[in-house]
Order: structure tokens, then C-alpha cells, then sequence
């Protein structure tokens, strides 16, 4: 992807999607976006009605994927927050949970994460060991230690086709780029 509004180095997505990554959309989609995030974050909060019209607009044309980078120097409940998204994900509840986080901003707390664990139906008992469970933590790390190797350094950040995409974030610019891809994996 060429974008006119990027500047210097290109940065490419060092990790290709994997079955550990969750994600939305046709596998064989012409367009993938890839969002790292962090659930504490303001920005990720403003971008989230974005990219969920993104999604919902492009959907037969577009895979949607997350990636955890909890910010956890400024944003000390999104480590945990992403924690929640997990667990909710071993019972099939990760998008459900994805987006009670970020429609529920400041509610991120402990006792805010079980009260959006009980508001989504999860089995209580599983989801608080899931939550302490040592291996989900460290997914997260290797979220975010992929997104250091790919160039991530804040969120949000997003990634189109695998590219770094660092150009307006509002739904039209993010629209058109989408529409020049999905156009352009049509041609090849």
C-alpha cells in the first residue's frame, strides 16, 4: 500500500495473522486491518465507533483484526482490561467483551471487568481463573512485543494489508484507502 500521507521509514507488519489473533471478517478478504489497542487509551476509545462502522460498511471485503498493546506506563487498568477481553475469548465472548470495554470507558477496574464479565453471560468461576491464568498474560506481551517489532510505539495503530497506516483516522479517509485495496485484490 502506497499512501501519500505516510512519511519516512515504512513499517510492516512483522507477524502474520495467526489462529491466535481474533479476528473478524472473511480469512480471505482483500483487505486486512490490523488495529493494535489498548482499552484505557482515549484514542483507541474515539477510534473504536470508526473502525466498528469501518468493519460493518466492508464487511464481505474486510478482516478485522485486534491486537492487545496495553500502554500500562500511563493507562494502568488496560493490562487488565485486555486480560478480561481474553478470558471473555476462551468462552467465545471476545468481541462482546471488546466492545463493553471501550462503549464502558473509565469502568475498567477489577470490579468493573467482573460486572462486564456477568453483563455478557460468562460462566463466573472460569472467567476468574482464565483472567489470573499466567498463559493469557503472556499472549498479551506477545501481542504487544509483536507490535514493538513492527514498528507500534502507540495506540491506536493501525496496519492495512500490512502496512503502517499513519493517515486520517476519520471513517472517509480510512474508507477510501479500504475501497483502493479491496480494488487493488481484485487486480492481482
Amino acid at each position: 500500500m502506497t499512501d501519500p500521507t505516510t512519511t519516512g521509514e515504512v513499517h510492516r507488519l512483522r507477524a502474520p495473522i495467526s489462529d491466535e489473533d481474533w479476528w473478524r471478517g472473511p480469512a480471505t478478504a482483500p483487505v486486512t486491518l490490523v488495529e493494535y489497542a489498548d482499552y484505557e487509551c482515549p484514542h483507541c476509545q474515539a477510534m473504536y465507533p470508526v473502525l466498528e462502522r469501518l468493519f460493518n460498511s466492508y464487511r464481505d471485503h474486510m478482516r478485522f483484526v485486534v491486537r492487545h498493546f496495553p500502554v500500562t506506563s500511563s493507562h494502568p487498568h488496560a493490562a487488565d482490561a485486555a486480560l478480561a477481553a481474553e478470558a471473555a475469548g476462551r468462552q467465545g465472548r471476545f468481541w462482546e467483551m471488546h466492545r463493553r470495554l471501550f462503549e464502558h470507558p473509565g469502568k475498567l477496574a477489577p470490579e468493573d471487568l467482573l460486572a462486564h464479565a456477568r453483563a455478557i453471560g460468562l460462566d463466573m468461576g472460569r472467567f476468574e481463573d482464565d483472567i489470573n491464568d499466567a498463559a493469557l498474560r503472556q499472549k498479551i506481551e506477545e501481542d504487544k512485543r509483536l507490535g514493538l517489532r513492527s514498528g507500534v510505539n502507540g495506540t491506536p495503530t493501525l496496519f492495512i494489508n500490512g502496512v503502517r497506516y499513519d493517515g486520517p483516522r476519520s471513517f472517509e479517509a480510512l474508507a477510501d484507502v479500504i475501497e483502493r485495496e479491496a480494488h487493488k485484490g481484485g487486480q492481482r
